[in-house]
């Protein structure tokens, strides 16, 4: 074998003393004894599927001086994600081939991990051509980041049609723009006002009803009140996001806790996270979506939504875990095996002939998540001060790429997708 990895692995849905043999990047064998040409050891240490974050935004092209490929991947990276699916409102956005092969061209370029790339939906896209090259197509229906907001689903029925006849997922940003408040505001609760638990309901609604035939993805669900319009819903999948499980309205973080959808009542948060301990939700992801700190400090109004989370996802799960909020069946489910299944990728398994993607963790290393530790280019955590066990080492496709916290390989990071399909 290229490379044996020896641990505590999670194969199967149980934890076993093994190794895992890689070549050309690929699981080819699990065994009790492997002999590699390189030999990594871990003793009683866990090794898990390497985390696929579904829901990123890197900002490369046209925001990075809030993040890029290089900063966000390595974020990702050190916090043990070693997938990152982005989204399109960069500028310019993601809606046509050309713009997709740009964007896949510097994160190429930059990227630790391997990645995948949304279209965005609008009128007049080429579904056709987008969708041999995209991981799935993405809908605004709420005002956020960029110029892709579609508020109602009549001007892209004809597009939808086309994505359900694909089989590609369209992931949604379920929130009714024709039912925001547009007031001024100051402060979280403000926020929360303009943007009401019934727009999320709503925007479900709707997207469902004229979505039938599409593999439909609801992202970071946010209110209490979704979850009936979610159960036993076929084909429709739903995501939610560590802010929304960990943080509310009460939070005393100012813009920092700004995001879309917001930050709801206690008893939202709380009947996620019951919710996701009864087994809904198909996907965790961290919705990382950082702006500067110098924006985060304009009034509250102007400042812009959203944080980062990219770094912070599994080690906060994986706290969880030790605390018995969740079991690792779940939390592996959600983080790897969910999202891979979910978006055609060959990721998020201890299987043969899967990609070789792993994270290392000691269960006993439990640190206070402290910003000038984290990679993002940003600079700053909602997170600051939370518990968390961050991956003692990462590898991608049987590369290491981090160990301790910090990069030691090269920059492999490739298009999931289109070296799928080469």
């Amino acid at each position: 074998m290229e490379v044996v990895v020896e641990g505590n692995c999670y194969v199967s849905g149980r934890f076993e003393r093994c190794c895992i043999g890689i070549e050309n990047g690929r699981i080819a064998k699990i065994a009790k004894m492997l002999e590699g040409d390189r030999v990594f050891s871990f003793g009683n240490r866990i090794v898990l599927p390497g985390a696929i974050d579904s829901h990123v935004h890197f900002r490369d092209p046209g925001m990075t001086q809030k993040e890029d490929w290089g900063t966000g991947s390595l974020a990702a990276a050190c916090g043990g994600v070693t997938c990152a699916l982005d989204m399109p409102n960069t500028r310019p956005s993601t809606t046509t081939l050309t713009s997709l092969r740009d964007k896949r061209r510097i994160a190429s370029s930059k990227s630790l991990v391997d990645f995948g790339l949304f279209a965005g939906l609008k009128p007049g896209i080429d579904v056709r051509a987008l969708a041999k090259e995209a991981v799935g197509f993405k809908l605004y229906m709420g005002s956020t980041t960029g110029d892709l907001l579609v508020p109602q689903p009549s001007p892209i029925r004809a597009e939808i049609s086309e994505i359900a006849a694909t089989r590609k997922v369209l992931a949604v940003h379920a929130e009714d723009e024709t039912m925001r408040n547009k007031e001024s505001e100051r402060d979280l609760e403000g926020h929360l006002r303009n943007r009401p638990n019934e727009c999320e309901v709503s925007a479900i609604r709707k997207i469902r009803d004229a979505a039938k035939d599409c593999r439909l993805h609801i992202c970071h669900v946010s209110a209490k009140s979704s979850l009936p319009l979610l159960a036993n819903a076929g084909t429709v999948t739903s995501e939610v996001t560590p802010h929304h499980l960990l943080l509310d309205v009460s939070s005393r973080l100012g813009t920092l806790a700004k995001v879309n959808p917001p930050l709801r009542r206690r008893e939202d948060r709380q009947g996620l996270f019951q919710a996701l301990k009864n087994g809904s939700f198909d996907i965790i992801a961290s919705d990382h979506a950082p702006h500067t700190i110098d924006e985060k400090h304009e009034d509250f109004d102007y400042a812009p939504s959203g944080m980062p989370g990219t770094e912070t996802l599994v080690p906060l799960l994986l706290q969880h875990v030790k605390e018995k909020h969740m079991d690792f069946s779940g939390m592996v489910r959600r983080l790897c095996e969910n999202p891979g299944d979910l978006f055609g990728l060959r990721k998020g398994r201890i299987q043969v002939g899967y990609d070789a993607d792993l994270m290392v963790v000691d269960m006993d290393s439990t640190v206070r998540i402290r910003v000038d530790k984290l990679h993002s280019k940003c600079g700053w955590s909602a997170y600051e001060g939370m518990l968390g066990i961050f991956p003692r080492a990462v590898l991608v496709r049987g590369n290491v790429i981090v160990e301790s916290g910090e990069q030691v390989g090269e920059r492999v990071g490739r298009d999931a997708v289109v070296s799928a399909s080469a």
